[in-house]
């Protein structure tokens, strides 16, 4: 049986609450240097960016020493900072709702990543809170879409954020999301949707294909005003990529400011809030594996279809999604 090898610490600090990149040689000793691994592997980065960076010492072991020099090794650990992208700050604060010794439970704004991906990386609910906190070691228990607003676990410890992560993936979590859609009185509620839903690497948007069944969300309507929208309380079973989007564009009343569903049309660039989608995490319940306290969060978060919908739609978008119409009376 082959032993794991123990993960040594970063000897790099955070940057803006992000963590340093970490590289592992692969076991295979096909390069002499270093230096001739990290160009081949880290080729995406650029022509002659890896090269200055391990000119300028930038590429460190476990000693903190620069590995410009130094022979390949395999299973040996590389750090390096990588070069952050230029990000639009998102001008909404991330709420802490608790906070003790063991969790974080933050009310998450539209428009924000939970942790960094992509072009995505200071302006992250992760890098946020572990900068105003001042918790260098939080980490994300599980994550929500960028376009969600809403609740979010976060752990203070690493050593517990297996057990929190497992309530996740055992499903002992319960989950109540909150959306604005169009009314449909034909549409017989609640109901529970059973689909497959796939989500291709690359694709914007996942789809419903024939299958085991993967996806499952109940839907209920909260509220039904008698202008043409509605509130619906949504309870996913299961945590597919886009899932609620998804069963509610399924349905015929898709998620009021969704650009992906039921069209896909060009994404909202950065920098453009004003039509945030309306969909919030709206509660959170579990009990803490840790310390056998029951928790009950709740979002603070306003849906602004709702509770103003002129003003929500008035905020013409770069998007090329159609504006909503404004809604009258149901038929």
């Amino acid at each position: 049986m082959t032993r794991k090898r123990r993960i040594p610490p970063s000897p790099l600090p955070q940057r803006d609450g992000v963590d340093p990149v970490r590289v592992r040689l692969p076991p295979e000793d096909s390069w002499a240097t270093v230096r001739e691994y990290l160009v081949d592997r880290l080729s995406g980065a650029g022509d002659g960016v890896v090269e200055r960076m391990m000119d300028d010492g930038l590429f460190v072991g476990v000693d903190g020493e620069s590995v410009a020099g130094r022979a390949y090794e395999p299973g040996m650990f590389v750090w390096f900072h990588r070069e952050l992208p230029v990000e639009v700050p998102v001008p909404f604060p991330v709420d802490v709702v608790y906070r003790d010794e063991h969790i974080v439970v933050a009310d998450k704004p539209h428009f924000l990543a939970t942790t960094p991906r992509g072009s995505h990386v200071v302006e992250t609910a992760l890098a946020r809170l572990r900068r105003e906190l001042e918790i260098p070691e939080l980490g994300a228990a599980h994550r929500l879409d960028r376009l969600t607003a809403g609740l979010v676990l976060f752990t203070v410890r690493p050593g517990e954020r297996g057990a929190y992560q497992a309530l996740f993936r055992e499903k002992r979590v319960r989950k109540e999301y909150e959306a604005v859609a169009s009314y449909d009185p034909g549409l017989a509620l609640p109901t529970t949707v059973r689909s497959r839903i796939l989500k291709e690497r690359g694709v914007m948007a996942a789809r419903q294909v024939d299958g085991e069944v993967n996806a499952v969300s109940r839907i209920e309507l909260a509220e039904e005003r008698g202008d043409g929208l509605a509130r619906y309380r949504l309870v996913p079973r299961t945590g597919q990529t886009h899932q609620l989007r998804v069963h509610m564009s399924a349905l015929g009343v898709p998620i009021l400011g969704d650009p992906l569903y039921p069209v896909v049309n060009d994404p909202v660039p950065d920098g453009d809030f004003r039509r945030p989608l309306q969909l919030v995490a709206r509660a959170l319940e579990f009990t803490d594996p840790v310390t056998g306290a029951e928790h009950r969060f709740r979002s603070g978060r306003v849906l602004e279809a709702w509770s103003s919908y002129r003003e929500w739609a008035g905020r013409r978008s770069t998007s090329t999604a159609p504006d909503p119409p404004v809604p009258g009376p149901a038929q």
